[in-house]
């Protein structure tokens, strides 16, 4: 391992954001004397990487120098060649979020240099990435601080080395920005350190001042607000084998441990490395000598099948096992690197990269190429686990740990569908994966900040967007509706009812928009927009709108409805106004009236998707449970027939997530771990994240965290630990072990943790459960209920 790998892991481990106590409130409550600057040769709009710098002189080392940063797009900001901030943290020009860091330790007395390299995309920009122009801003908390200010004083360049990549052969909807080509002979190395010669650069630009929102000022542009969550996770990691080589032979040892060798002149070489996982990572290569070679890095989540001549991409477009490569060949996202030819060079990308297979090409041109090292920086929002789950099943545990990866790897300034290729914010994603920080984490920051951004999406007339922040808007109404059981989720989980509060005016507007497409039972007819629900592929959906009936109904769309007014009508009974929660409740009963006489069939004890009640699907069944629109004895009947009748329609690994609380909610959930076939089918085929649809072969994404939920079922149904109170004040423990007998774990609670353990043998149940202070709850098993206290309580029970 180089010793440049060792400083940079360090450096980058103590990046921090300064205590918020520490932050000067004028910050907030005025108009900041520093200004946006940017470079005079660069657009302001267009593709361009720029490097701005200041030299400031220290009678001292101080013991704190705040500062507040920011950019558009992203920066990376340096002091003293030490890398202390990346930012900012995603966001939209309403709410444009700052980094606030203490970069005292960085510093030292007499000369002190600190620099920020800022890009913006243009055209190629990521689709989460909104701009106003290309700029950047650092602001000193105080008159001290203030010296490093950015105006005039500052010097800017425009880069010469740096050209974008769009991705090559990537085979579906790929919108998470270009990559990167960089020339170094025309790279200005050491732009951030003490010594280099910055002559030619010119004073910077100034825009305007940074103007905190709520601020009144003529200017335009962006509101700062202070970021909300903490910077994300940089910890090094090892490439762990070859996978495969051509033209030359790789080092024994290499990659796990740092080797150099050698490409001779006028050759070409590639070679596979495996990381063993998925990952999100900053890639680092560290190199000599090769002027003008070319070094491409390609990244892949897996390697697709060759199949030869067929030309129908879709037939292209099959995995198959992901810890197979032979016969298959190397798509993705690429960077291009060409060196100067000096020794001791480094690169790394701008923004992380996703995957678990990267192949290295090299064509040295007359001079040979030195690769000294190649390893990453994995990069995430910074969870940590605080749950276990333990059953003495290998294959349980697994999907547990698997589950846990594929939340993190979804987890960055904002939860994300998928790292690889959207790197989008969506409702239905995000509700599941918000529930699995909860209950393996207890960190709610990133909830937090999703519900936030997802509400100031809402358009005027009245739904959330499907995502955000993004470029282009995109509606999706049930998703809208999912946003409003995201925030019914919160209250039940945290004990914050004035954040819940807060977005019931949200709400409203929500729920006003669908009401101007009911009918006068309460049934929709004519909703806009792209009513997903599912990637369900069976007969009457289309791009995952379930079936519509020749009258424009649809009972799924009717049912999320419906499910969505009960909880709003819970939230305003217990926040908000009462006049609004019996709004609501009158619309619920006559809406799940409407439902019943549209869609149901006494005879075969199902719910129908439309009113020809000729087609059926899990999803309007499960959903008719979730809301009780069907009866206590029903509901029996229909649950058999969610798990038993194949001509239903089946639900994909992310709306599995419903169906299997509404089996639970029928008395079935001791039968939850023989449900998990679809995991257990993604483990067979050598995932090591959860697929984005229950096709696995040939599946866009390899990492999508709506798959996840068994990481909250395993506590909530398995263990039994669910909230009985908002704000999970009181605790409900109802295990449904089914064939287990031995199982404990632990999770994570606003009060502290919950753990238990369970034996079990036949109906014996000996139980031991640790709760928070000050909570109380109820214990039951076989239908009996035990009182729980705070501390330790036992139980063994015939």
């Amino acid at each position: 391992m180089k010793k440049g790998w060792i400083v940079l892991f360090i450096l980058s481990a103590f990046i921090s954001q300064a205590n918020a106590q520490t932050t000067s409130p004028l910050i907030t409550q005025k108009t900041w004397d520093a200004f946006w600057i940017s470079s005079n040769d660069a657009e302001p709009h267009s593709y361009a990487i720029q490097y701005f710098r200041k030299e400031f002189n220290l009678t001292d080392k101080p013991l704190h120098f705040i500062i507040h940063v920011s950019a558009d797009n992203r920066y990376k900001l340096y002091v003293n060649g030490s890398l202390v901030s990346l930012g900012p943290a995603r966001s939209e020009i309403y709410h444009w979020q700052y980094e606030t860091v203490d970069i005292a330790p960085f510093l030292k007395p007499g000369k002190n240099i600190i620099g920020a390299i800022v890009w913006q995309y243009g055209e190629e920009a990521p689709e989460a990435q909104i701009s106003y122009r290309t700029a950047f801003i650092l602001q000193g908390n105080s008159e001290r601080e203030s010296i490093i200010n950015t105006n005039k004083t500052w010097l800017a360049v425009k880069d010469q080395s740096y050209s974008p990549l769009k991705p090559d052969l990537i085979y579906s909807y790929y919108v998470a920005g270009p990559g990167e080509q960089i020339d170094y002979k025309l790279f200005p190395s050491g732009w951030n350190k003490e010594g280099y010669d910055a002559g030619a650069w010119k004073q910077a630009s100034e825009i305007s001042r940074g103007v905190p929102k709520g601020v009144f000022t003529f200017s335009q542009g962006w509101m700062l607000v202070p970021r909300n969550i903490p910077q994300m996770e940089l910890t090094g990691q090892k490439f762990k084998s070859v996978s495969r080589s051509e033209g030359i032979s790789i080092p024994s040892g290499f990659p796990l441990t740092q080797h150099s060798f050698t490409i001779d002149p006028n050759k070409k070489i590639s070679f596979i490395l495996d990381q063993g996982e998925l990952t999100n990572a900053y890639p680092i290569l560290e190199f000599s000598k090769g002027k003008d070679a070319r070094i491409t890095i390609g990244y892949a989540e897996a390697l697709y099948i060759d199949e030869g001549s067929k030309k129908d991409w879709r037939a292209q477009n099959k995995k198959g096992n992901r810890n197979e490569i032979e016969n298959k060949r190397f798509v993705g996202v690429r960077d291009v690197i060409i060196p100067n030819g000096k020794d001791n060079q480094t690169f790394t990308t701008l923004v992380y990269r996703t995957f678990r297979y990267v192949q290295v090409t090299i064509e040295t041109r007359d001079e040979a190429l030195i690769i000294d090292d190649l390893h990453s920086l994995f990069t995430g929002y910074p969870f940590l686990l605080k749950a276990s789950f333990e059953t003495g099943n290998d294959t349980l545990d697994k999907i547990f740990s698997t589950g846990w990866h594929t939340a993190r790897l979804c987890a960055m300034e904002t939860y994300m569908d998928c790292p690889y290729y959207e790197q989008l914010q969506y409702v239905g994603d995000t509700r599941i994966q918000a529930l699995v920080s909860l209950y393996n984490a207890g960190d709610d920051k990133l909830m937090r900040n999703a519900i936030n951004q997802l509400d100031q999406s809402r358009m005027a007339e009245g739904i959330t967007l499907s995502r955000y922040p993004t470029r282009n808007s995109q509606q999706i109404p049930p998703f809208a509706l999912w946003w409003i059981g995201m925030l019914h989720d919160y209250w039940k989980y945290r004990p914050d009812t004035n954040f819940v509060k807060e977005h019931l005016a949200g709400m409203r507007q929500v729920l006003w928009f669908f009401s101007k497409y009911q009918e006068s039972d309460g049934s929709l007819k004519g909703t806009p927009y792209w009513n997903f629900t599912d990637w369900c592929e069976s007969p009457g959906w289309d791009a995952g709108v379930a079936p519509i009936g020749k009258n424009g109904h649809s009972a799924a769309l009717d049912l999320q409805l419906l499910w969505a007014l009960q909880l709003a009508a819970e939230l305003e009974n217990k926040l908000g106004i009462p006049a609004k929660s019996k709004e609501y409740q009158d619309a619920a009963i006559l809406l799940k009236a409407s439902i019943r006489n549209r869609y149901f069939i006494a005879r075969d004890q199902l719910f129908a998707d439309t009113e020809e009640k000729t087609i059926f699907s899990q999803h309007v069944n499960a959903l008719a449970i979730l809301t009780h629109t069907a009866t206590l004895k029903e509901t029996e009947q229909i649950a058999k027939q969610i798990l038993l009748n194949n001509e239903l329609a089946p639900s994909t690994i992310y709306f599995k997530y419903y169906v299997h609380q509404a089996l639970v909610m029928a008395g079935m959930g001791n039968q939850y771990i023989d449900w998990l076939d679809t995991w257990k089918d993604n483990l067979k085929m050598g995932m090591t994240t959860w697929a984005e649809i229950s096709d696995i072969n040939a599946t866009r994404s390899d990492c999508h965290a709506w798959g996840a939920s068994p990481n909250i079922e395993f506590f909530r149904i398995v263990l039994g630990i669910e909230s009985d109170a908002p704000g999970f004040n009181t605790i409900k423990i109802e295990p449904r072990p089914g064939k287990l007998q031995s199982l404990k774990g632990r999770m994570p609670h606003p009060a502290g943790s919950i753990s238990v353990n369970y034996q079990v043998k036949g109906m014996t149940m000996q139980a031991e459960i640790d709760i928070p202070p000050g909570i109380s709850g109820t214990f039951i098993w076989n239908g009996k209920k035990y009182p729980l206290k705070p501390g330790m309580n036992s139980f063994h029970i015939k």
